[in-house]
């Protein structure tokens, strides 16, 4: 049997501030959500301001990292790399930049999506949130 990190809601919540914070400080509107290993929603707070769009866009990009087990940048820069069949792919609906794994001794505990600014900045903000886990 393998025994394995997991993710808490306090985790979540440690995350979810930073990032917060991080979005704050560049006075970014946006909405930020974190995932289980499985891909399954556990945290989610969209900032005034933020499109509302924003609500959907940002779980995707949590659950396709989480799933996949990498950053969602790679499956944009796969599909702007010319290979448009990899949008066919089952389950993968948030493969823009702005999704990233949590990983702990090599297992992904889980992922942090951000959706509502270029996404760079996205992926800015869900940087800053696995930071203040300290891994």
């Amino acid at each position: 049997m393998i025994t394995k990190p997991a993710l808490t809601i306090e985790d979540a919540e440690t995350m979810g501030s930073a990032a917060i914070k991080e979005a704050q400080a560049n006075q970014w509107k946006v909405t930020i959500a974190i995932c289980d290993e499985g891909g399954h929603l556990v945290w989610l707070r969209r900032l005034d301001g933020a499109s509302p769009i924003s609500s959907y866009i940002a779980p995707q990009k949590a659950r396709t990292a989480a799933m996949g087990k990498r950053e969602t940048k790679v499956y944009e820069d796969i599909i702007n790399e010319g290979r448009t069949a990899f949008l066919s792919a089952p389950e993968l609906k948030g493969m823009l930049e702005g999704g990233l794994p949590i990983l702990v001794d090599g297992h992904c505990i889980g992922a942090i999506g951000v959706s509502g600014v270029k996404s760079v900045e996205d992926a800015q903000i869900g940087r800053a949130g696995i930071a203040a886990l300290k891994l």
